[in-house]
């Protein structure tokens, strides 16, 4: 099989624990996911089948929606509810107002440390290694941006809210450091994906759901193909000879591209995917992604699948 399932990720699981339920399922090695979701949170994840594992960089750098709550009061070492506090206990909270105002620094560009326990690497290590071993490490602030931040309900000391950020955003991160510009400290209590890119949690399927339809042989009905996938990238047919070239990893001239289809989607494809062109044949297997060479009538192949 090869293609793309949304998957509706439960809590207190890892992502690579999805992963191995998917191949236990299917019966399928060539198992992926594109973008990690802590164990904490729950919702839309991303799981890739076969040839469609090649295209995690046209997935790893789509915006992302979240729906989360914070505990306003204290840290702690995770920056989430699952550690250990770092702060004393504070009865002291913001008032709605102040609450919103202090949001409403976090929305644009900002330079954002990530959690001590985070899969971000220190000298070639995760940053949870270093932190399980009691040794400290300095992290450097990566860029990020938030796009919106949105107060949902305010009941002290739990808030909950809504964020739209680029990929690369610990929402951990986010909350934390809210907490010390109140100064009351806080912490993430819960977290659920809503969505990635275009695609959104009202479509993904829960693990025990995609057990029972592959049971019943109805895999179609949780699969997206991975010739429907990328549909915001433009399609180019190949002659059969643009075929035999492709497979050789050369460039191919215009002229051996019999159509192309404009793009299907107004949603532009992430950076590392800008300007690709999708490969079929004319049967309609989706081959490969391309871009034009510059100042050339060809396109340079970089992704084969």
């Amino acid at each position: 099989m090869h293609g793309l399932i949304l998957v509706d990720k439960p809590r207190g699981v890892t992502s690579h624990d999805v992963v191995a339920r998917i191949r236990n399922i299917l019966g399928q090695q060539q198992v992926g996911h594109f973008g990690t979701l802590d164990p904490l949170a729950t919702g839309l994840l991303l799981v890739a089948l076969g040839r469609a594992t090649r295209l995690f960089p046209c997935y790893s750098k789509h915006d992302k929606v979240y729906r989360g709550e914070m505990r306003l009061g204290f840290s702690t070492d995770t920056y989430d509810v699952q550690g250990k506090p770092t702060s004393e206990q504070s009865d002291c909270f913001p008032d709605r107002g102040t609450l919103l105002g202090a949001m409403k620094k976090f929305i644009g560009p900002l330079n954002q440390v990530p959690p001590p326990y985070s899969a971000k690497k220190v000298e070639g290590k995760p940053l949870y290694r270093w932190a399980r071993a009691n040794r400290a490490v300095q992290s450097k602030a990566s860029p990020v941006v938030v796009y919106a931040f949105d107060l949902s309900a305010y009941s002290p000391p739990h808030a909950e809210f809504e964020v739209h950020c680029a990929s690369g955003t610990y929402v951990r991160s986010l909350v934390h450091d809210l907490g010390q510009a109140l100064g009351c400290r806080a912490h993430l209590s819960g977290l659920r994906r809503l969505a990635i890119g275009g695609y959104g949690i009202q479509d993904a399927f829960s693990l025990e759901k995609i057990d029972q339809l592959a049971q019943e042989g109805n895999r179609e009905g949780f699969l997206l193909p991975l010739e429907s996938l990328l549909r915001e990238a433009p399609k180019a047919i190949l002659s059969e000879s643009g075929c035999r070239t492709l497979q050789k990893g050369r460039s191919l001239p215009a002229e051996l591209v019999i159509q192309i289809i404009p793009a299907e989607s107004p949603a532009g494809p992430a950076a590392e995917c800008s300007e690709a062109y999708r490969l079929f044949s004319r049967e309609g297997r989706f081959l490969a992604l391309a871009r034009p060479l510059e100042g050339k009538n060809a396109f340079l192949p970089f992704i084969l699948l």
